[in-house]
């Protein structure tokens, strides 16, 4: 997901998503560990997701404290 589009969800959808996105992450690795991982790309790209997530919200923070 782009940044952009982040941009245009409210803190509460961010937070959602960032919960499911751990969740994602947390089963991809289980399958890692278990041999059942068919895209071993999709954890760097939920990585990525997650990244740009907090990092949109960290920006509203700093805009909201100026």
């Amino acid at each position: 997901m782009k940044a952009n589009n982040l941009r245009d969800l409210t803190n509460d959808e961010l937070s959602n998503k960032i919960s499911q996105l751990k969740e994602e992450l947390f089963n991809l690795r289980f399958q890692l560990a278990t041999g059942q991982l068919e895209n071993p790309m999709r954890i760097r790209e939920v990585r990525k997701t997650m990244a740009r997530t907090q990092t949109v919200i960290r920006q509203r923070e700093l805009e909201a404290s100026k």
